[in-house]
């Protein structure tokens, strides 16, 4: 079950990415919406590794 979860998060993860080059040549309305979505979802992935890297670092410092 787990394998299947992991093999429709990739699938969907490479289908955002194609979208998002198809809607960077002017793919159509539709595309262009999970374009944004997909690179939404990076910026929020990407935020939420920089703040744990910060906490991390702000625990090592007090040890």
């Amino acid at each position: 079950m787990t394998v299947i979860l992991l093999l429709g998060l990739v699938a969907l993860a490479a289908l955002g990415c194609v979208c998002v080059v198809w809607a960077a040549r002017g793919g159509p309305r539709w595309v262009r919406g999970v374009a944004t979505a997909t690179l939404a979802a990076g910026e929020v992935v990407r935020r939420a590794q920089r703040a744990d890297r910060r906490k991390d670092q702000g625990q090592q410092d007090n040890l």
